[in-house]
C-alpha cells in the first residue's frame, strides 16, 4: 500500500520537478567524484615529492665517491698497513663532507640569481662572496634541530654502507665468521631503508648545494 502511495505521489509530481532533482542528484555524485580525484592528486603529488626530496639528504654523492676510491685504497681487500691508513682517512673525509653538507642551503635572491649559503644560530652565512640575504630570510633559514638530525642521519647512511663495504670489510677484518658476514650482507640495506623512511617522515626545506630549487622557494 506505502508503495502504492509513492508511486502515485511520484506520478502527481510535475516531470519538471523530478528532472531537478535527478539532476542535483547527479551534480551531487560529480562534486563527490570531484573531491576524491582531488584528494588522490594531493596524495600523489605529496608522495612524488617526498621520493624526490629524498636526493637532497641522502648521502648519494658521498657514497659515490666512496664506491669510486675505495677499490683502489684497499686493494681490492688486500691491505696492508699503507692501505688501511689510507682507507681510514677515505671514511673519514667522507663522513664529514656527509655531515657539514648537511647544514648548507642554497636559495634565489630578488634577481633570481642562486646563492649558496651555510646554517647558522644567527641566519645564512652566505659563501660564494654576495651580499647577505635580507634579515627575515635568514632568520627563516636559521639553524635548527632538524638540521641536526638530518646530518647525524646522514653519517649513519654513509658508515652503514661504508664501513660493511665488501672491500672494507676485507681490509679490517680479513677473516670473517659466518655470523659476521651475515651482519655485513644485512646492515647497508636496512640502514638504507630506515634511513630513507626517517628522511621521507621527517623532511627538511633546505636545498643543499648543486640541487635545483623552484622560484618560489
Amino acid at each position: 500500500m506505502a508503495s502504492k502511495n509513492q508511486a502515485d505521489h511520484l506520478e502527481s509530481q510535475p516531470l519538471l520537478a523530478q528532472s531537478s532533482n535527478s539532476a542535483g542528484g547527479g551534480a551531487s555524485r560529480d562534486a563527490a567524484e570531484a573531491t576524491t580525484t582531488t584528494r588522490r592528486e594531493r596524495g600523489m603529488a605529496k608522495a612524488f615529492r617526498s621520493t624526490a626530496e629524498l636526493a637532497k639528504h641522502l648521502p648519494t654523492g658521498a657514497v659515490l665517491v666512496f664506491e669510486v676510491l675505495s677499490p683502489a685504497f684497499t686493494n681490492g681487500g688486500k691491505c696492508q698497513s699503507v692501505n688501511r691508513a689510507m682507507t681510514a682517512w677515505l671514511v673519514g673525509l667522507c663522513a664529514a663532507a656527509c655531515f657539514l653538507l648537511s647544514f648548507t642551503d642554497s636559495f634565489l635572491d630578488a634577481r633570481g640569481t642562486l646563492r649558496y649559503a651555510v646554517a647558522t644560530r644567527a641566519g645564512l652565512w652566505v659563501i660564494d662572496g654576495t651580499p647577505p640575504p635580507p634579515p627575515e630570510e635568514a632568520a627563516r633559514k636559521r639553524l635548527k634541530f632538524i638540521d641536526f638530525f638530518h646530518a647525524l642521519l646522514s653519517l649513519v647512511v654513509f658508515m652503514s654502507v661504508a664501513m660493511f663495504d665488501r672491500n672494507v670489510g676485507a681490509c679490517f677484518i680479513p677473516v670473517m665468521s659466518y655470523d659476521t658476514r651475515q651482519v655485513f650482507n644485512a646492515v647497508p640495506l636496512a640502514g638504507g631503508m630506515v634511513g630513507t623512511l626517517l628522511f621521507a617522515a621527517f623532511p627538511s626545506t633546505r636545498h643543499g648545494l648543486g640541487f635545483p630549487i623552484p622560484a618560489a622557494a
